[in-house]
């Protein structure tokens, strides 16, 4: 798993509540078991038409949010079915870091698993990181995890809250194998007294 320490990238706006698992990768996206190639299904019912044409009204598809890699949203994103292909179709596409007031439980930690990181911050602030990237064309943060904050363009700092073990877990790569490779000596060490 990838290691997450800074991060500079456009923010891209997703201005809704509730997006559940089922929206961030519908059904019939859900297969295969692999990890990569999901970026296509991303927000598939959102990104296009019903007959397959892409829907330009759409955040995603407009061109100031070509490249982004920060993804804003609203409350209880997430929510839905606990599968792990949600947060694998936002690191295919290229998001590493969400912003949201509140992040459903199962997908939370998911999103651990596979080297994203999701900050909770208040509702004022949210609306007024939306405020700041709808007027700006471009708008960049930078996420510090190390540091536990968020600079804005103009310099100004937002401070963010993580779980300490959650946190070593981003900085060091650690997924849950890489969490009981941490104990390998000890594990072949059992095994062979086991033989």
């Amino acid at each position: 798993m990838d290691t997450f320490t800074t991060l500079t990238g456009i923010v891209a706006p997703l201005d809704r509540m509730n997006v559940d698992t089922d929206q961030i990768i519908p059904k019939q996206f859900l297969k295969r078991i692999e990890r990569t190639g999901y970026e296509d299904g991303l927000f598939f019912d959102w990104r296009f038409h019903n007959d397959g044409t892409v829907n330009e009204e759409f955040e995603l598809n407009k061109a100031r949010y070509e490249g982004t890699s920060i993804l804003l949203s609203r409350d209880n994103f997430g929510c839905g079915s606990s599968r792990e292909h949600a947060p694998w179709a936002l690191d295919n596409y290229g998001f590493r870091c969400l912003i949201a007031p509140t992040f459903a439980d199962i997908f939370y930690n998911n999103c651990f698993n596979n080297s994203i990181l999701p900050i909770k911050l208040d509702e004022d602030t949210v609306d007024g990181l939306f405020k700041e990237c709808f007027a700006t064309e471009g708008y960049e943060l930078t996420i510090d995890l190390p540091t536990q904050t968020i600079t804005k363009p103009d310099g100004g700092t937002i401070a963010f809250d993580i779980d300490p073990f959650l946190k070593e877990r981003l900085l060091n790569g650690w997924d849950q194998i890489g969490l009981t490779l941490r104990h390998e000596e000890k594990i072949t060490a059992y095994e062979n007294a086991q033989a």
